[in-house]
C-alpha cells in the first residue's frame, strides 16, 4: 500500500475506534469500548506507517 492509502485507512480505523469507544462507554459495554481503543491505536499506527513511507518513499 502507498503512503496515502495507509494514511486514509488509519484515519478511518481511528474514527471508527473512537465511535466504538463512545458507544461502548454510553452503553456500559466494556468489550466494545476496549475494541474501539484497540482499533483507534491500530489506526494511529497505520498513519505513522504512511508518514514513514512518505518520508522514505513507497518502496519500503
Amino acid at each position: 500500500m502507498g503512503e496515502l492509502t495507509d494514511k486514509i485507512k488509519g484515519n478511518v480505523d481511528e474514527a471508527v475506534g473512537k465511535v466504538k469507544q463512545a458507544i461502548g462507554g454510553h452503553q456500559g459495554d466494556s468489550e466494545l469500548h476496549d475494541e474501539g481503543a484497540a482499533q483507534e491505536l491500530k489506526g494511529k499506527g497505520e498513519q505513522a506507517k504512511g508518514s514513514v513511507k512518505g518520508a522514505l518513499g513507497d518502496d519500503i
